[in-house]
């Protein structure tokens, strides 16, 4: 997966999704797209990047099921009393986790690094694509080792989606994230 340019054969795919008189908001334009970087602290992975300026800046009728978010914006469920979001600090993990359920032990791990790594989880290094609703929140890594990655984040852990994690016949990134989506199937199709 390539993150620093964008292949023809992903554009061509956002492009045909995503079409000129489709029901998504317009691209958002290169000088946007650079603003909301350095605000941000960060240079989005492609395709991604060129599908914000120049294909759509968001699309209700998603993916994913309550649509495509801008690269500022946060779903309804959101809440407000999460912490800022910080796109550019450093994504923390590179595997699954899952916070919901898990036994803890108290010489084993301390009940605050796990809030702290939840709030990491969910404030750094990411922008949220949108939800599936009830806290399912697809997040597109924009720093780190697993940048250009999608990830699931809920309330109950947060896990890699693409068919090398499991569960999927979904291609890595944005795009196949975006294929599998236009071509009707179940994110976890694999199971």
């Amino acid at each position: 997966m390539n993150t620093e340019q964008a292949s023809p054969e992903d554009l061509a795919l956002l492009r045909a999704t995503f079409p000129a008189a489709g029901d998504h908001r317009p691209p958002l334009g290169r000088e946007a797209v650079r603003a909301f970087e350095a605000a941000h602290g960060t240079v989005l992975p492609e395709p991604y990047r060129t599908f914000l300026a120049e294909i759509a800046g968001g699309s209700p009728s998603g993916p994913p099921a309550y649509g495509l978010l801008g690269p500022a914006e946060l779903p309804a469920d959101w809440g407000d009393d999460r912490p800022r979001r910080e796109p550019g600090l450093p994504f923390p993990l590179t595997a699954p986790f899952m916070w919901e359920g898990r036994a803890w032990e108290e010489d084993d791990t301390d009940l605050e690094e796990i809030d702290a790594l939840m709030d990491r989880v969910f404030d750094h290094g990411s922008v949220v694509l949108g939800t599936d609703g009830c806290g399912m929140n697809w997040h597109l890594v924009v720093t780190g080792p697993h940048r250009g990655h999608i990830w699931l984040v809920t309330g109950e852990g947060a896990d890699p989606f693409g068919a090398e994690f499991g569960g999927t016949t979904a291609g890595s990134g944005f795009a196949g994230w975006v294929r599998h989506w236009a071509e009707g199937k179940d994110w976890y199709d694999a199971l």
